[in-house]
């Protein structure tokens, strides 16, 4: 069985979780779980995993189902994805594709000149996948805002909060797979 990270920190099983305050709660923590400070190696290891899955909604979520849903509302789902997320993939996979095609005509520029002749396009497409980044970190925002609602229907007892909790899980995951390919890409086009 999965850790309780909730436990670990002695924080509410909830969807929001103050950042700030898990922050300096790690920090406490992981001082008093240090090896150095009387603590152990496993100690201090569950510290840093617990943090690292309340630290990321997406994470968080997961294991929020994980360790407090009802067993039914653990099964994995395919979570469709809703005209404007699909909209944002498509932009993103044509932004991927073309600054691969870039990458690859760039290494096989034998001089400085043909890679000079490159960099205009290089920046529109540099441009162009940090504008769906700033998209992705925007609808990331958005979605965080609607935890509170979903943690008082949870508070309330309602059982049918954790199909939104688990589509809202997907839906996070999606876009933190994706900002993690941009990332990775504009890293590959310095």
């Amino acid at each position: 069985m999965t850790p309780d990270s909730f436990a670990i920190f002695s924080i509410p099983r909830r969807t929001a979780i103050d950042s700030a305050q898990l922050q300096a709660s790690y920090a406490a923590l992981s001082r008093a779980a240090h090896p150095d400070h009387g603590g152990s190696e496993e100690a201090a290891s569950s510290v840093n995993a617990a943090y690292e899955t309340l630290r990321f909604p997406e994470k968080r979520l997961k294991h929020l189902i994980e360790v407090a849903a009802p067993e039914g509302a653990k099964a994995w789902r395919t979570v469709p994805l809703d005209e404007s997320m699909m909209a944002v993939f498509m932009e993103l996979g044509s932004a991927l594709d073309a600054s691969a095609k870039l990458l690859e005509r760039k290494s096989k520029a034998a001089s400085a000149l043909a890679k000079a002749l490159l960099t205009n396009e290089e920046l529109v497409l540099r441009e162009r996948l940090e504008t769906i980044g700033f998209g992705l970190e925007e609808r990331k925002t958005g979605m965080e805002a609607g935890f509170t609602q979903l943690d008082e229907r949870l508070e309330s007892g309602d059982d049918t909060v954790w199909k939104d909790i688990a589509a809202t899980q997907a839906r996070l995951a999606y876009l933190a797979k994706w900002q993690t390919q941009i990332r990775e890409r504009l890293l590959a086009m310095m």
